[in-house]
């Protein structure tokens, strides 16, 4: 028989019909159990889309990967996750799937390879691609499968991940399940072009369009897809028309749809049409479907109970998962050979990279003319003909679908590091790097981490005007489940990318634009450094100067300039600006008992006052002045020179304010 038809003998036929009876009759439950307020939150139902799920992923062998989307309990139970510790979820209840953690629209189970929903359309789909990607890089001959409504095709996201999935040849089944609705709106009204089939084809990929209706059709389009992207390893689409009964979630008064519409689709529904063709041809007998509602429904019955058995979260364990509870001893500092070589700033990084490349098989590099071109600032020259096209790898100009790819294949087992040109540019990516890069780990209990390591060129002094120089780092270092690094000398630019490739959580790095030029010593043996702790660069007495980045050396040459005055101020190069080393902060300014802080972020809103804050908390009764800083000027980053040097925080301006805290 071939592999693309299903075989459909009685067994068979029962199991199809058990396993789509078996979501909608849980999901009927769920809305009862929404209504009595057990379930909260947005609860967004299956019911109708049944075949889909159904035909699909029984399809899938164990290896293979799941991503699905927020509507995502249809698939959770196709795929075989216990349906007790399902609904423990949807209550949120610790004994559930993610640890009740992530509730019904994040849906985790690692022992399955269910990679879980994702609340923002079309988000997964990068994930996706990243997951296949680490697949095809180990070269290992499993298939993810990406699920999504036909409302994600509007997004940026989902052109970037079928672009990166053609163009990389990566095995993904990308299903839309279209069941014309993005929330309210129908398909008419939000796409220009309504053929879904024909976008997918676009791309140069196999694309087939079935009646998601009909779970048999469904089966047998899902068996020849995946082995075709088994057998030749490229993408395929297929678009399952098919309808939800429900609203888009229970909030939902489905003022946008006609009733009659609902009914006339209810009508040919999968499940009271595959059971109905079943009765017809003698397959099965009215006694099976008897029999087999009432196994349902006690497993149902049973699944409440383990749910309303489940004990809370603690309190006292908020913070659980919100980085890795086990984390890996660091690197071992390398001895000091006494030898110096000299190198720019830019090298450093260079050979931080080619290093890891090096020492681990599972690091690649992945960004925007990172290969061929060798890097906007020069970085990377030479490391794609030293290490091919496979593991320095140019991307599409598409921040979001690169940077998921990353955070997928980091997922998936890989040691990503991934290029974002410049940190204005982040922002493109930033559902990726917020909303599933920080949030992954805690949405699933701790089921999956994250280890990608994001590298962004930042700052301001190259007259590169506003859309290329802000100092955004500052929101980044705001996000619980991040870690934020800005190496300002050689031996960080070198060292912390070693250790953040050891880390098991997603570490972003800014290096500062003006540094990359910068030439110096460093030992011929350096290698890995602590990101765990700032560092104090100049001891002082007088004041502590707080600093990141390519502020240091200003603050430095400051430092230099007010010793002349007889002040000697202490500098603190942060080095971590999430966690911050407190501590280290804190024991300066106990001593010296006054603080000035330097930031290139704007001040409103900006990592210098929560580091003044964090300071008026622990030392509040040891100063003797009024906290200060210095940070950008309330402006888009200029252009003309003059004008970007008056915008950022210069040498005469940090000793201003110094002397001011010094009443000099």
């Amino acid at each position: 028989m071939s592999p693309d038809k299903p075989h459909l003998t009685r067994a068979h036929v029962l199991e199809l019909l058990r396993q789509m009876v078996r979501i909608r009759q849980f999901e009927a439950r769920c809305a009862e159990l929404y209504t009595r307020e057990k379930i909260r939150g947005f609860l967004h139902l299956y019911d109708g889309q049944e075949a889909v799920a159904v035909g699909v992923i029984p399809v899938l062998g164990p290896d293979d990967r799941i991503v699905a989307t927020y509507r995502e309990h249809g698939h959770a139970l196709a795929r075989g996750l216990p349906m007790g510790e399902v609904m423990a979820e949807m209550f949120g209840k610790a004994n559930g799937s993610s640890g009740g953690r992530g509730g019904s629209m994040h849906i985790f189970d690692a022992v399955h390879n269910f990679y879980g929903g994702n609340a923002i359309v079309g988000g997964g789909l990068p994930l996706a691609a990243g997951l296949a990607l680490a697949d095809r890089l180990r070269g290992e001959a499993n298939v993810t499968a990406c699920f999504f409504g036909e409302g994600a095709m509007a997004e940026g996201e989902f052109h970037e991940a079928m672009n990166l999935a053609a163009l990389w040849r990566l095995p993904v089944l990308f299903v839309c399940e279209n069941n014309g609705y993005a929330m309210g709106s129908a398909l008419e009204r939000t796409e220009a072009e309504t053929d879904l089939t024909r976008k997918a084809e676009s791309y140069g990929m196999r694309a087939r369009r079935i009646d998601g209706m009909d779970v048999v059709a469904v089966e047998a389009a899902a068996r020849g897809a995946v082995a075709a992207i088994r057998e030749i390893g490229a993408p395929v689409f297929l678009e399952a028309r098919t309808y939800r009964f429900r609203a888009h979630s229970m909030f939902d008064a489905q003022l946008y749809r006609d009733k009659r519409e609902v009914e006339e689709w209810r009508a040919k529904g999968p499940i009271l049409r595959f059971r109905g063709w079943l009765l017809e041809t003698g397959l099965i007998h009215e006694d099976d479907v008897t029999r087999l509602e009432a196994e349902v429904e006690a497993e149902i019955d049973a699944a409440v109970a383990f749910a309303e058995a489940g004990a809370w979260e603690p309190v006292e364990t908020l913070a659980r998962h919100v980085m890795a509870q086990d984390r890996p001893d660091p690197p071992a500092l390398a001895a000091p050979s006494g030898r110096s070589v000299t190198m720019t700033y830019r090298e450093a990084v260079k050979q931080a990279i080619r290093d890891a490349l090096i020492r681990d098989e599972r690091v690649f590099l992945m960004g925007e003319d990172v290969g061929s071109y060798g890097g906007c600032y020069a970085v990377t020259k030479g490391l794609m003909a030293e290490f091919g096209e496979e593991r320095i790898r140019d991307t599409p100009l598409s921040e979001a679908g690169f940077t998921g790819a990353g955070i997928g294949a980091a997922v998936a087992g890989m040691r990503p590091i991934v290029e974002v040109m410049t940190v204005n540019f982040s922002l493109l990516a930033l559902d990726q790097i917020l909303n599933t890069a920080a949030t992954l780990r805690h949405m699933s209990g701790g089921q999956f981490g994250c280890p990608v390591v994001i590298r962004m060129a930042t700052g301001a002094g190259r007259q590169l005007a506003a859309q290329h120089s802000h100092s955004l780092e500052g929101w980044f270092a705001h996000i619980p489940g991040l870690r934020v690094l800005a190496p300002a000398t050689l031996e960080d630019a070198r060292g912390m990318l070693w250790t953040a490739l050891e880390d098991p959580d997603p570490v972003l790095i800014f290096e500062n634009v003006m540094l990359y030029n910068r030439e110096g010593q460093i030992d011929e043996a350096a290698g890995p450094v602590d990101i765990d702790r700032a560092a104090i660069r100049r001891a002082g007495r007088d004041v502590s100067l707080i600093t990141y980045g390519g502020s240091l050396w200003k603050v430095l040459e400051a430092a230099e300039a007010l010793a002349g005055d007889g002040i000697e101020a202490e500098v603190i190069d942060l080095r971590s600006l999430r966690p911050l080393d407190e501590a280290t902060i804190a024991e300066s300014v106990g001593r010296t008992r006054r603080a000035v802080v330097v930031d290139e972020g704007w001040r409103s809103g900006s990592l210098a006052a929560e580091i003044m804050a964090r300071i008026a908390e622990r030392c509040f009764w040891s100063l003797d002045a009024p906290l200060a800083r210095v940070c950008a000027e309330e402006v888009p980053i200029p252009y003309p020179k003059h004008l970007e040097e008056a915008a950022i925080p210069q040498v005469a301006g940090i000793v201003a304010a110094v002397r001011g805290v010094m009443g000099r």
